[in-house]
């Protein structure tokens, strides 16, 4: 490591509170610490410890250095144990806590190029509510979490994280698939396929119909997103998700996603999230990446 023998010895110094015991905790001769000590005040130009009768205490400058070397030394030790886990990556398992649509669309694909990469590390796939994707990352039921409009926690990481609006979504020979953008009262006109009421993009949808002064009875309603897609697909029905809920089948030309022109619905936060300070896993990272990465194309 750059400079690493420097950063043992301040470090050493400090826990020590003396140059020659951290001598001989290093191994090393007292003066050639000493010389170290003295040519790196003399290159900050100021005294990194103070010389007392009982040994030897950090000064301000020297506590600021300190904390910079601790920190690089455990980021050192941190990129060593990644390499170390790179070489020896076997096998193992990546949990992932997704939602219906995502665990189709998005999680599905980057599991496919994931395990071509990595056919040693197994994929679980689970699917439930909101709620219950923070409870199983916060408990360790799981690595990663997906979805939609998670609640924040200072327990959790956030890995990515980007607004992702509802639209209108048909099939391409829908009589509204040619228009860049839906007015809302446009869609009133067909069947609408709206969530179930025990799903969050319930209220979403039925506010904003609301507050456009819409009437909105849908003809359909479900709490399966899969079969949202399914009747869209398969009628001039319109349902309301965002275009990472079809992911799979937008690019197989089986629906399209269109914006409302005239009235935004609330903001529909995706996240993927992991447990602060679980460990950095290389595996789950390695997963992680595959879905930012995935995500990030879908995106643009």
């Amino acid at each position: 490591m750059l400079h690493s023998r420097l950063l043992r010895y301040i470090d050493e110094v400090a826990r020590c509170g003396s140059i020659r015991a951290a001598g001989e905790r290093l191994h090393v001769a007292p003066s050639a610490i000493n010389k170290h000590v003295l040519q790196l005040e003399e290159e900050i130009g100021e005294p990194l410890f103070e010389r007392l009768p009982r040994g030897l205490r950090p000064t301000p400058a020297g506590e600021i250095l300190l904390a910079h070397v601790r920190r690089t030394m455990l980021e050192y030790r941190q990129v060593e144990a990644e390499i170390r886990d790179l070489k020896t990556l076997q096998g193992g398992e990546v949990i992932i806590a997704t939602m219906t649509g995502l665990a189709s669309g998005i999680v599905s694909a980057s599991a496919v190029s994931f395990y071509a990469q990595h056919p040693q590390i197994q994929l679980s796939i689970r699917i439930m509510p909101a709620h219950d994707i923070l409870a199983a990352v916060l408990g360790g039921d799981a690595d990663l979490g997906l979805g939609f409009n998670l609640a924040p926690s200072p327990q959790l990481e956030n890995l990515w994280e980007m607004d992702t609006s509802l639209g209108a979504v048909v099939s391409p020979r829908h009589a509204l698939a040619g228009m860049e953008a839906i007015p809302l009262a446009h869609c009133a006109a067909y069947p609408l396929i709206f969530a179930d009421r025990a799903m969050l993009i319930h209220g979403i949808i039925a506010d904003t119909f609301a507050q456009a002064g819409l009437s909105a009875e849908p003809a359909f309603r479900t709490n399966s997103i899969e079969t949202m897609k399914r009747l869209a697909a398969a009628s001039d029905s319109i349902a309301f998700l965002s275009k990472f809920d079809i992911a799979e089948e937008y690019h197989a030309g089986q629906l399209v996603y269109r914006p409302i022109r005239d009235r935004a619905f609330s903001r529909n936060v995706l996240s993927l999230v992991r447990r602060e300070k679980h460990g950095r896993g290389l595996a789950c990272l390695l997963y992680a990446e595959e879905i930012m990465g995935a995500l990030g194309a879908l995106g643009n």
